[in-house]
């Protein structure tokens, strides 16, 4: 009778290898219209009123000495304020372009860290939409820094480096054109993007072998196995928090780079 009905049960639960079609779920609001809204685009919603009301609720009432929750919020701005844009840009050019490099940093990692938050389960950040458009909004801040303080000099020096002997300019000026006005922006969409795949693949994986090892058989063996894959899960769920992190500073680092570069004075 065990016999059989550990037969029964290992045939119930099977194992399902994760797979891409989970970053494309179905509608579960408005289906069939132009709002049509499924589970990734309602935890962005989630998360973007929450990083919202956060800063909000931490900054309403400012004092000098500042509150446990109000401390928090400030050693957060002061993260991007001083490391990055102060750090990067200087103090006149770091405090023009704090807010959206502030808007970036917290947005990135609020959508990031939703990959292993139980319930939500999958990055927000890891659908091409988001690394797209913040990936646009950069590069447009990028282009946009170089033509306002160098208007002729940016283009020519970007595309022409001085130094250069002019015959090579034949071939430096295409390297050029691509590296920096095409690669840019698909280096920071794919490396945020797959980053995020990755990891919401591979913790999908190790939680759906440990639920097959202790549900699926009821031999010793299947619980050992279990036991290592649920360690393995719990590991890189930790790694996926400083992954969460890091992507969110490498996104704004390197935008603040690239501005750093529109800015410089050689130009």
């Amino acid at each position: 009778m065990n016999g059989l009905h550990s037969l029964v049960l290992s045939e119930a639960v099977q194992f399902h290898a994760p797979s891409i079609t989970e970053f494309f779920p179905e509608a579960v609001l408005f289906a069939g219209t132009p709002f049509e809204m499924n589970r990734i685009l309602i935890i962005r919603m989630i998360m973007v009123v929450l990083l919202c009301v956060l800063f909000w609720a931490g900054t309403r009432k400012m004092s000098i000495v500042p509150g446990r929750f109000q401390g928090l919020i400030e050693m957060g701005l002061d993260l991007v304020r001083v490391n990055i844009a102060e750090d990067l840009l200087g103090k006149k050019d770091g405090r023009r372009f704090l807010p959206i490099l502030t808007t970036i940093f917290f947005l990135v990692l609020f959508l990031n860290i939703t990959g292993i938050v139980p319930g939500f389960n999958i990055a927000g950040s890891s659908v091409i939409g988001i690394p797209l458009v913040l990936a646009v909004v950069s590069y447009i801040t990028f282009i946009y820094a170089g033509l306002k303080k160098h208007p002729v000099a940016f283009l020519r020096n970007a595309l022409f480096p001085p130094g250069v002997p002019w015959p090579f300019y034949i071939v430096v000026t295409p390297i050029e054109l691509v590296s920096t006005f095409v690669l840019r922006p698909v280096t920071l969409t794919l490396r945020l993007l797959m980053n995020m795949v990755v990891g919401h693949l591979l913790l999908a994986l190790l939680f759906g072998a440990t639920n097959f090892f202790f549900l699926g058989f009821q031999q010793w063996f299947g619980y050992v196995f279990g036991v290592g894959t649920l360690a393995f899960g719990i590991a890189f769920s930790l790694f996926e928090i400083l992954v969460a992190v890091l992507q969110a500073y490498v996104f704004t680092l390197l935008t603040a780079v690239y501005l750093q570069l529109a800015l410089a004075e050689e130009h």
